[in-house]
């Protein structure tokens, strides 16, 4: 799944920005491919869910459970949206708290979108196991 994320060397160290501590290349891969997947799946699993829940109710043809089954959707639906943003949130937020360091920013960035560049995830050295 290497083509989720840039291109990390898994046998390289990496810093985080001005941060000062060194990490291997497979920590950050396998954190934003796992982002990657979260914001993928669970709203696309959250919605079909919702709308297997309304299905069922309009299937069974009572009022009430097709009220049930509209409001359990549109929780669904809601939730989906909610996961789906709350990492661009959450990277929102650590922007405006981190503007004069950038490097708390570029760390995050390197961890959640996976980014390799000059400020985020800078390589430092290889590993030699």
């Amino acid at each position: 799944m290497m083509f989720l994320v840039d291109a990390f060397e898994l046998d390289t160290l990496y810093r985080c920005g001005n941060l000062g501590f060194d990490f291997a290349g497979t920590f950050p891969y396998l954190v934003s491919t796992a982002v990657l997947l979260i914001k993928i799946f669970v709203p696309i699993l959250l919605i079909i869910f919702g709308m297997l829940d309304l299905g069922k109710a309009v299937a069974a043809s009572k009022e009430d459970e097709i009220k049930k089954g509209q409001q359990m959707f549109i929780k669904r639906a809601v939730a989906a949206v909610i996961v789906f943003f709350v990492i661009q949130i959450v990277q929102l937020l650590i922007g405006f708290v981190s503007n004069r360091d950038r490097s708390v920013s570029n760390c995050f960035n390197c961890f959640v979108n996976g980014k390799i560049n000059d400020n985020g995830c800078i390589p430092t050295d290889t590993i030699n196991y």
